[in-house]
């Protein structure tokens, strides 16, 4: 089923998470960035990928979960929109679900990432890539951003260069 695509504040907030997913990839990490904004609008959390150390787990969207259950009421979670550079994977998801937030948008998504990487021969990642709605059915999704496809492609291009 195709997701509304993202509207001129969801560009916006998806603006900084490609900048976060550059500063991810600045600091020899996997480009990647998430915002975390309420429902009045307020940005409240920001991160990027930390996986460099090994420990894969540190995604910002896993990141944000935690983050929220520790900060934000359940009704706070639920109209809370994360904001990401790409679609989360299946762990992200289920943290996502399992804390109730609200709306995910990305601006690539986990299909056209994988599509890239088997153009370029990367090897697959250990977890299958599905679609957040495959994980967490009854998460509203928005995206893919068309207008910022190309700067992530290239941001994940430099990175497949640079690990091979």
């Amino acid at each position: 089923m195709p997701h509304r695509p993202p509207e001129p504040t969801d560009l916006t907030h998806l603006r900084r998470c490609v900048e976060l997913a550059r500063e991810a990839l600045a600091a020899g990490d996997e480009p990647f960035g998430s915002v975390l904004v309420t429902g009045d609008g307020e940005v409240v959390f920001e991160d990027h990928n930390r996986v460099a150390d090994g420990n894969h787990t540190r995604h910002p969207e896993l990141a944000a979960a935690l983050w929220a259950v520790e900060h934000l009421t359940e009704a706070e979670r639920s109209a809370a929109t994360v904001y990401t550079s790409g679609e989360h994977c299946p762990m992200c998801a289920a943290a996502h679900a399992w804390v109730g937030l609200g709306t995910i948008v990305y601006a690539v998504s986990s299909a056209q990432l994988t599509a890239w990487q088997e153009s370029w021969g990367a090897a697959p990642g250990p977890v299958a890539p599905l679609p957040v709605e495959q994980v967490a059915p009854g998460v509203e999704v928005v995206g893919p951003a068309p207008e910022l496809e190309e700067q992530m492609r290239e941001l994940h291009r430099s990175r497949f260069d640079r690990d091979r």
